[in-house]
């Protein structure tokens, strides 16, 4: 049955057409975005589309908001990034919209603290240095803990810091606690760390797939091949998780061994259900309460579900 809908999904476009010679991707070095890899690495996207004379072109980012600042650039055309940075930078006028999931995964976040600590719950990181990438999804499920314990980001030493130094910072010993992401989860806990609280019935940990509005409406048919080509990258990672680990462990920075650990915590499916939306417009709610973002967005209208339609993807 997997075979057959995987052959489906890779015909139901035999021939492309579009405005477009190229189709830009951006990318970030993390599992999150594992099919992503999958399919970069298989030279799907590189192979239908030379028929028609439209090249691909990958970039990668260590996060999102540099992420957004090439899209700004006007750049990149689709990309991958946490459910945060993609409001953030809608907030702020620019002009895309989340076309698709790129992953769900609680467990793929997490707060944690040193083997050792004497903190145990959500409640004794009260006067810690805590550190976290501000503007992150990590950031939200630190805000929502808090809360969660009755407390607030006044009552912790918060401490922003970009991914790689906050590992840096944490495996010093500069900081008692952090709220991260995979990789980073996964190298942090190979170094002795200890998990405090993930995701789980807190915060999804939502990825979203992004294009350009005026790129999608102009090239439909290649938005459509990508999230077809995603879900072809999930079918994948399903029926070969080992070979997938082997496969892309170099893009994302971790070994085989635990990236078939982190890709057991992840959900690929590109489809986006009325829960994704209702996270959405919680995230969204958190950044303006927080002042990470000034004008609201209406996320009915940032969300389009009709290219994943279009893609036979339901």
């Amino acid at each position: 049955m997997r075979l057959y809908c995987t052959i489906l999904l890779t015909t139901l476009l035999p021939s492309v057409s579009a405005q477009a010679t190229e189709l830009r991707i951006a990318v970030q070095p993390a599992p999150l975005f594992a099919p992503a890899f999958v399919a970069k690495q298989k030279h799907w996207l590189e192979d239908d589309l030379k028929k028609d004379g439209i090249t691909v072109k990958w970039s990668s980012f260590v996060a999102g908001p540099p992420e957004n600042e090439s899209f700004a650039a006007g750049q990149q055309d689709v990309g991958v990034m946490g459910d945060t940075p993609a409001l953030i930078a809608r907030a702020a006028g620019q002009n895309t919209r989340v076309v698709g999931i790129s992953a769900v995964g609680p467990k793929a976040l997490a707060i944690v603290v040193p083997k050792g600590s004497s903190i145990k719950s959500p409640a004794d990181l009260r006067g810690k240095r805590v550190a976290v990438t501000k503007g992150s999804y990590s950031h939200h499920l630190l805000y929502v803990v808090l809360k969660n314990a009755g407390l607030k980001f006044s009552d912790i030493k918060l401490i922003h810091l970009p991914p790689a130094d906050l590992v840096s910072a944490f495996t010093r010993g500069d900081v008692d606690a952090a709220s991260t992401w995979e990789p980073y989860l996964s190298r942090l806990e190979d170094e002795g760390a200890r998990l405090l609280v993930d995701g789980t019935g807190i915060k999804k940990g939502e990825l979203v797939i992004i294009s350009v509005d005026e790129y999608a409406k102009q090239n439909p048919r290649l938005v459509e091949k990508f999230l077809q080509t995603y879900k072809r990258g999930q079918d994948f990672i399903k029926a070969n998780p080992k070979q997938a680990a082997e496969l892309i462990a170099s893009d994302v920075k971790l070994t085989p061994e635990q990236l078939a650990k982190v890709l057991t915590k992840l959900d690929f499916d590109p489809v986006i259900r009325p829960e994704h939306i209702d996270e959405l417009k919680k995230t969204e709610a958190f950044l303006r309460d927080n002042e990470l973002t000034k004008n609201p967005v209406d996320i009915d209208k940032f969300v389009d579900t009709s290219y994943l339609k279009s893609a036979g993807l339901k």
